[in-house]
């Protein structure tokens, strides 16, 4: 069963285009095919990256706001309601006027207090400034390390420069180690 299912995924007439198969793009001597191994490094770069983002938020960009001017404002926590609670959760998060009243005969508090709880409630689900400013930092940080990384990879190639060069070979390209991160 799941010798079928393997054979149906990697099936030639899914994956490549046709008068080519699997068997035309095996590692030959001076060439060296693209293959399904290469993408297993992918995990570990995912899991390096978010180690990296969790130490740069702390070491950088937390400090870099606190140099900016920027505060890590405590924010007022809604009291426990459990009544409050399941009506956020469950119903709205922005009750109108004829449901505060309902719920504050429930809650036996003042409207006034009901709005002050949703209110505090729904700002707490709210990003502080701080993590806001935190996230920015990362992505402008990241997004240019990996487009100044790519274009130092791709200046030397011909297809950075005219893009018909993609096209030459296709589908039987080689894949050159200058191309790979890991040999």
């Amino acid at each position: 069963m799941l010798q079928t299912l393997s054979d149906w995924f990697w099936w030639d007439h899914l994956w490549l285009p046709r008068n080519v198969t699997w068997a035309d793009l095996q590692d030959t001597e001076g060439y060296e095919y693209a293959t399904v191994s290469h993408l297993y490094v992918t995990i570990i770069y995912a899991l390096l990256l978010i180690v990296v983002r969790y130490f740069f938020e702390r070491l950088v960009a937390t400090p870099l706001a606190k140099v900016m001017g920027l505060k890590h404002q405590a924010q007022l926590k809604a009291t426990h309601n459990p009544v409050l609670e399941n009506f956020f959760v469950s119903a709205s998060k922005h009750p109108n006027k004829s449901q505060l009243e309902g719920l504050s005969k429930k809650c036996s508090c003042s409207v006034r207090q009901a709005e002050r709880w949703f209110r505090r409630r729904r700002n707490q689900d709210r990003p502080s400034l701080m993590k806001k400013f935190r996230e920015a930092c990362w992505r402008c940080t990241f997004y240019l390390l990996a487009f100044t990384g790519g274009i130092a990879v791709l200046i030397d190639k011909p297809w950075f420069y005219d893009t018909w060069e993609v096209w030459v070979g296709y589908p039987k390209q080689v894949s050159t180690s200058d191309r790979r991160c890991v040999d």
